[in-house]
């Protein structure tokens, strides 16, 4: 897997303490892992510092006139807008990184790349690194004001600068997935799409923040290492799962490496657009990679009237463009 290091990984990714999981490999934004004790908690006057870190975002602007160098646009800032290469009429693209990360980790280039390559669009990276590079549980509790601050900006970019919801796609990795279902609530569930990119997982079992499948008007996730890193239960509308949705994934040895195969898979499929899904009977038939329903459905894509619902399971390569 592109960017994973030699480090030596536990095959289950954890260590346990008194029968739960308390510490887990996670990776940052270059795929290097970090241990991280899953109960280390904030103090409460960081949690309410926590709380107003959204507003810290930067929102990073890339078109077909400047895709290697980004335009910032700025949360009540019209001439950021007026200033910039922002066409109200193109589809917009928001790309969200995950914890430890910032706006140049690798997921960020290589979607952008992806989607100005197959269609004349505006891509907004999100920078939300002040909160990202802190500790995972503290990025947990920042998660929902990250969001909510992202689909305030949304709203307003939208309101004074133009555009459709209908043409607003959403895509986020790891916590960066709960953070665009955070976005999709706070702009009233408006947006036409949401991928979810192996949506993070420790400290996300039951927690009212995560992605729900009524965030977009569409919600979709790839899970490719459920149960570790990622969400394993099926949290969108359209769930899909790549070689079983779990670690290992082809050509990965660690799971910090089938993490991140969801993003690359993602960037793939809007090149080519080529993962074809089966429908599954069940949950049980995705993990053992048995899906041969009737029903087909492409995993990820750029389209973005794309509609689905249901567990879809395929198999897919080891290297790129898998």
């Amino acid at each position: 897997c592109a960017g994973s290091p030699a480090h030596l990984v536990p095959g289950d990714n954890s260590h346990y303490v008194e029968g739960e999981s308390r510490y887990i490999w996670m990776p940052d934004g270059t795929g290097v892992p970090h241990l991280v004790d899953l109960l280390e908690k904030p103090s409460d006057e960081d949690i309410t510092r926590i709380s107003r870190n959204g507003a810290n975002n930067e929102y990073w602007l890339y078109t077909r006139q400047n895709p290697d160098n980004y335009q910032l646009l700025v949360h009540g800032d019209v001439n950021s807008i007026a200033n910039s290469n922002y066409v109200a009429n193109r589809p917009l693209k928001v790309i969200v990184h995950g914890w430890n990360s910032n706006g140049h980790s690798t997921i960020n280039p290589m979607i952008t790349a992806a989607f100005l390559n197959v269609q004349d669009c505006n891509v907004i990276v999100v920078d939300w690194n002040r909160l990202a590079n802190s500790l995972y549980w503290t990025a947990v509790i920042g998660v929902p004001g990250v969001g909510a601050h992202l689909g305030n900006f949304l709203v307003w970019l939208i309101n004074t600068a133009g555009g459709n919801w209908n043409n607003v796609h959403l895509v986020g990795f790891s916590l960066g997935a709960h953070v665009v279902g955070n976005a999709g609530r706070a702009a009233g569930n408006r947006p036409a799409r949401i991928t979810g990119l192996d949506p993070a997982g420790p400290n996300w079992g039951g927690n009212s923040n995560a992605l729900r499948s009524t965030d977009a008007q569409y919600v979709e996730c790839i899970h490719t290492d459920g149960g570790l890193l990622g969400i394993f239960d099926p949290i969108g509308a359209t769930n899909f799962y790549p070689n079983g949705g779990r670690n290992p994934q082809p050509g990965c040895w660690i799971s910090t490496c089938s993490h991140s195969r969801a993003y690359e898979l993602f960037a793939s499929s809007i090149h080519n657009n080529h993962f074809v899904g089966r429908l599954c009977t069940d949950l049980q038939e995705a993990r053992n990679v048995g899906c041969t329903g009737g029903v087909a459905l492409n995993m990820g894509n750029s389209i973005i009237s794309k509609r689905g619902a249901g567990l879809y399971g395929l198999t897919t390569n080891r290297s790129w463009p898998f």
